[in-house]
């Protein structure tokens, strides 16, 4: 995307989000402050709700919010934590050279809650993707939740609240938050456009919500695209935006399956985008570079245009599309 993400420039306030009951939960948790724990599915907003919160409750939001990505911190190495500018304040060479990987990050959890807050009386650190914390990490978590009650209030967030051990579950208030509808992404996607004065139609924003599936930050990603791609949304061009983005999974897994020698699913997928998706030999021939480029997945850059300029002279000077790229899924496999 060339300007900034939308996601990121409409982030929502409390009294923007799309499901009323999670909005009457956070309201009240405003004035009460409790541990919590918000669970549902992947992009239904639970993050955006817990950042909506903080600026809500907090009066220096950026320095009284803590976010912690379970997969950023749990999943790297000891200097790769040493190094995040977060937490390199209260993490000497000293530490770093004497802890193990797992002593680190239960001092990050215990140093992140124990800061006293910039402003007010207390602080929040979000727990984001918590449903990948090992149990001897939730154990620590747990004993760091007791300690630092009085200033520090956890939010987790978790697609699979089962994950989290019972002492956890039981120092946090639950909140559910369910995939957005339809039309309460339809009702967000049109005060976003109003205000980036993009052309559109009803039908256009209904595509590009129901496509979405109830994941609100692709709905509003989708949106960004189809209006920087198209200059418009309406329905002709969300589907023209959107059906291409849709087939770089399927491009991923044809190149992949030729690589590996299963060329019949390769070039069964090949048959799809060419006869149920219309696409003639040189698009189906720039996706592959595209994609093949931007998920690294098949031979070497060099081999693979190598491959390309000599399928691409066949495919000016033949007739048969399906047989000059199924020559080309063969080629991968060696």
């Amino acid at each position: 995307m060339d300007g900034p993400l939308w996601i990121d420039t409409y982030a929502p306030a409390l009294a923007d989000l799309p499901q009323s009951e999670l909005r009457d939960s956070l309201t009240r948790a405003v004035d009460e402050p409790l541990n919590l724990i918000l669970h549902g599915p992947a992009g239904a907003g639970k993050t955006a709700a817990v950042r909506a919160l903080a600026a809500a409750t907090h009066a220096d939001p950026d320095n009284d919010l803590v976010e912690i990505n379970v997969a950023d911190v749990f999943g790297r190495t000891k200097k790769e934590v040493s190094n995040d500018p977060r937490f390199a304040s209260f993490i000497t060479p000293k530490r770093r050279r004497n802890s193990s990987k797992a002593d680190l990050i239960k001092h990050v959890l215990a140093e992140s809650a124990g800061y006293a807050p910039v402003s007010g009386g207390y602080k929040t650190v979000l727990l984001d993707n918590a449903e990948g914390i090992r149990e001897d990490f939730q154990q620590a978590l747990r004993r760091v939740m007791e300690r630092h009650h009085r200033t520090t209030q956890f939010v987790v967030t978790t697609r699979q609240p089962s994950k989290l051990i019972p002492p956890i579950r039981s120092r946090c208030f639950s909140i559910p938050v369910r995939a957005p509808t339809t039309a309460e992404v339809v009702t967000i996607l049109e005060r976003i456009v109003a205000s980036e004065d993009v052309p559109h139609d009803d039908d256009g924003l209904e595509f590009v919500a129901a496509s979405a599936d109830g994941d609100l930050r692709t709905a509003i990603s989708s949106a960004q695209a189809t209006a920087e791609d198209a200059g418009e949304i309406t329905m002709d061009a969300a589907y023209d935006t959107l059906g291409a983005v849709g087939h770089d999974d399927r491009i991923e897994a044809m190149i992949t399956d030729a690589a590996e020698g299963e060329f019949t699913d390769a070039r069964a997928t090949l048959d799809d985008l060419l006869v149920d998706e219309g696409m003639d030999g040189g698009e189906v021939l720039a996706e592959c570079l595209r994609v093949a480029r931007s998920r690294s997945v098949g031979p070497d850059a060099a081999t693979l245009h190598r491959l390309a300029g000599d399928i691409d002279m066949d495919l000016a000077e033949g007739t048969n599309d399906r047989l000059h790229l199924s020559h080309l899924l063969a080629e991968l496999d060696r």
